[in-house]
């Protein structure tokens, strides 16, 4: 007789190859998927300690926000309508005045958010004390890929966020020796760099140099807005894919996100050097314009999506899902008559796959199959938005949402059945995130009143 450790019994599972297995099993032993059949007659000869009836529910690997920053929960509310420049008047003083409790504080708020949307690993850019980012993964359940962004330049950053080229290595490969491998595995630790405008030379080819030896990711901003690729065409004569792949920063292991504003030549070159594009629709829609997506699937390349955090928008990978499928059905398919700019099946790789690959994880996380990592959202399907349908895969895709998520299996490990979360107390995190907000706001003398 077979013993797991959480078993799945009378669900339908989403397949990578956008197909549905119907009344099936999932079996899960030491974090990861040991079984999976949709012939459960032989159910007898299984025993768990634990058992889910998956009746009614659609299994599908957890969601990977592959371009994030958690400690800007704390600014839900303060940068929408506002005239530019926000990154000066508002996100600046607001990461320069955060102290340690508050990032911990606002990454715990933000943990909870993602794991309700189904989101179960995510890719943090960095910010100010990643370590608070670290622990609050650690402490929720999450699978986090997390950097600690680094600038030694720009004339609109105060001093104190910048550092020393040698420094700011040294912060970084700390904050690896600390975390990398935390969290029984699920905690990876990769270098950042905000963007070409805030970062020398010396910093490029120090990231490009130590995170080669250390296998780690490099996380950037690439051309979001016209204004960097003016800095690097003006500083460089290079646009910025070309100056960061200058410095060899163009691999496999770079997650750039963003690249709304790259030449042709630049997305050729991006393909050639296998670079892992994220688009974050909500936040590339509303203020820097279109991707050239269809270019780049027709390239082959691997593309992730993001939420860019939750200044501005809800935590969940649905909603992005939805919005750059029809943004380039808009943009590249209504003026040719082509209904598949964009086909909904591209999107959901995006959200699973994409983002697996793009934080270096493609054989670990992105896809149910048997010896994956056991990351896993159960979809409530019997829902009149959802069913019935002629095609069930193509509905998730534009209609369901972070509120049809009914269970989360991050690790093998179940940390949200029936809507509610097993070990972690909601009602206290929002309340401190709420205190956090309003510290940190009078600190920065930003309008962060939380009045909610």
């Amino acid at each position: 007789m077979t013993e797991f450790d959480l078993f799945i019994q009378d669900c339908h599972v989403l397949l990578p190859d956008f197909t549905i297995l119907p009344n099936a099993a999932i079996g899960i032993k030491d974090s990861r998927i040991a079984l999976l059949e949709s012939d459960t007659t032989n159910s007898g000869s299984y025993t768990s300690r634990e058992i889910i009836d998956g009746d009614g529910k659609l299994a599908m690997p957890g969601f990977i926000d592959a371009h994030t920053h958690a400690a800007q929960q704390l600014l839900r509310g303060s940068v929408v309508d506002e005239l530019p420049m926000v990154w000066t008047r508002i996100l600046v003083p607001f990461e320069n005045n955060l102290t340690p409790e508050d990032v911990y504080r606002g990454a715990m708020l933000f943990c909870i958010e993602n794991l309700k949307a189904g989101t179960t690993t995510f890719a943090d850019a960095g910010g100010p004390f990643m370590e608070m980012v670290a622990r609050a993964a650690v402490e929720t359940g999450m699978r986090g890929l997390i950097t600690r962004s680094t600038m030694d330049s720009g004339s609109d950053i105060p001093d104190m966020m910048k550092e020393d080229t040698r420094i700011a290595i040294r912060n970084c490969e700390q904050l690896y020796k600390d975390w990398n491998g935390a969290g029984v595995g699920r905690i990876r630790i990769g270098f950042g760099l905000r963007q070409a405008m805030t970062s020398t030379p010396a910093l490029l080819e120090a990231v490009a140099a130590r995170s080669k030896e250390l296998n780690a990711s490099v996380h950037i901003h690439l051309a979001e807005h016209m204004a960097e690729v003016a800095h690097c065409l003006t500083n460089y004569m290079l646009r910025p894919a070309e100056w960061f792949d200058h410095f060899g920063l163009l691999g496999p292991n770079l997650i750039a996100a963003h690249c709304v504003r790259l030449s042709d030549r630049e997305i050729l070159l991006m393909a050639e050097r296998g670079a892992n594009p994220v688009h974050c629709p909500h936040s590339n829609l509303g203020n820097h314009g279109f991707s050239k997506t269809p270019l780049m699937l027709a390239l082959g390349m691997n593309i992730a999506l993001g939420t860019d955090g939750a200044s501005a928008t809800r935590l969940n990978l649905f909603e992005p899902m939805r919005l750059l499928k029809f943004a380039m059905q808009a943009r590249h398919g209504v003026d040719i008559n082509d209904p598949l700019a964009l086909p909904a099946q591209e999107v959901y790789k995006m959200a699973t796959q994409g983002g697996a690959k793009a934080v270096m994880l493609e054989r670990e996380i992105g896809k149910l199959e048997v010896g994956m990592k056991a990351d896993i959202l159960l979809l409530d399907i019997e829902r009149s938005h959802l069913t019935p349908t002629a095609h069930l895969p193509k509905t998730i895709v534009t209609a369901a949402g972070p509120d049809d998520v009914c269970d989360v299996i991050v690790d093998g490990k179940l940390l949200i059945h029936n809507r509610e979360f097993l070990n972690l107390d909601e009602e206290r995190i929002r309340y401190e995130a709420g205190q956090a907000m309003l510290e940190v706001g009078r600190r920065a003398k930003l309008s962060l009143e939380s009045p909610f």
